[in-house]
C-alpha cells in the first residue's frame, strides 16, 4: 500500500465561495494517476466517511484526465467565517486525503 500523500505531487483545499470547500489532487505523470483513479479507493462515500459527512454533502469527486488531477468539492459544515470556524480558508482541510491508502 501506498499513502496518497506519497503517489501526488500536489494535495490541497481551498474554500470554493464561503459555503464549500474544494480539494484538487494533482499527480506529476500518468503512471501514478492512473494508478489512484484506476484503484477506485477516492470516491464520493470515501470522502464523506473521512470527512464525517453525508453522501449528499460530497458535490463532486471526479477524476480530470487532461489535468491528471482529482477534483472533490464538499459543503463546508459552517460557512466560512462563521462563529464555530477554524478554518477561514479552507486551506487545511486536505489534510485527511493524504492518508489514504492505495493498493499496489
Amino acid at each position: 500500500m501506498s499513502r496518497l500523500v506519497e503517489l501526488a505531487q500536489v494535495v490541497r483545499s481551498k474554500n470554493a465561495g464561503p459555503f464549500e470547500i474544494t480539494f484538487d489532487i494533482l499527480f506529476e505523470d500518468d503512471a501514478r494517476y492512473h494508478k489512484v483513479r484506476d484503484s477506485g479507493v477516492i470516491t464520493k462515500r470515501a470522502i464523506a466517511d473521512l470527512y464525517g459527512i453525508s453522501d449528499n454533502a460530497v458535490l463532486v469527486c471526479t477524476p480530470y484526465d487532461p489535468a491528471r488531477a482529482i477534483k472533490i468539492t464538499i459543503r463546508r459544515p459552517l460557512g466560512s467565517g462563521d462563529f464555530g470556524d477554524t478554518d477561514v480558508y479552507g486551506c487545511q482541510q486536505h489534510v485527511p486525503l493524504t492518508g489514504i491508502e492505495i493498493p499496489d
